[in-house]
């Protein structure tokens, strides 16, 4: 049995770790690897994109991270209940033509008994930003694991 701790019922720790651990796999712009944390058949609604499935996820990312360039991702934990987390993100990119955007985002996650994700549910708008105003570089160092990211 495939499992992904912590599994649920969640704990505010357990969600936290849930949380960074997207945030980790994300950023690494990985599709395959980012897959393997919901199930093979989880339904996924991102904006007004519907999807089923590992394969559709996969492909989705593919594409996803072929026109998001430098793609870099913060999540933060925003309430949990059970086998549920809901998230609040913000990350930025560049299209191929260098116009920069930061994107704002919430995310409804559903976990089934062994931690993977069966649903994933996300709004998401973007705005474009001057590339002196970035100020999401790469991954999350460690020491900023769990700290609340402002809002502009």
């Amino acid at each position: 049995m495939n499992q992904r701790p912590p599994l649920p019922p969640f704990s505010r720790e357990d969600a936290l770790k849930k949380v960074q651990a997207a945030e980790d796999a994300w950023n690494t712009h990985d599709p395959e690897r980012v897959s393997l944390a919901y199930t093979p058949d989880s339904v996924w609604r991102n904006r007004d994109q519907f999807l089923t499935g590992r394969d559709a996820i996969v492909a989705f990312l593919t594409r996803k991270w072929q026109r998001e360039l430098d793609y870099a991702l913060r999540k933060n934990l925003w309430s949990f209940d059970g086998n549920r987390i809901a998230v609040r993100f913000q990350y930025e990119c560049h299209d191929a033509g260098g116009q920069w955007y930061r994107s704002y985002g919430n995310e409804l996650w559903e976990f089934d008994e062994n931690g993977l994700m069966r649903r994933r549910e996300a709004s998401i708008n973007d705005t474009p930003i001057d590339e002196t105003d970035r100020r999401i570089f790469g991954s999350r160092p460690e020491a900023e694991h769990g700290q609340e990211f402002p809002l502009r």
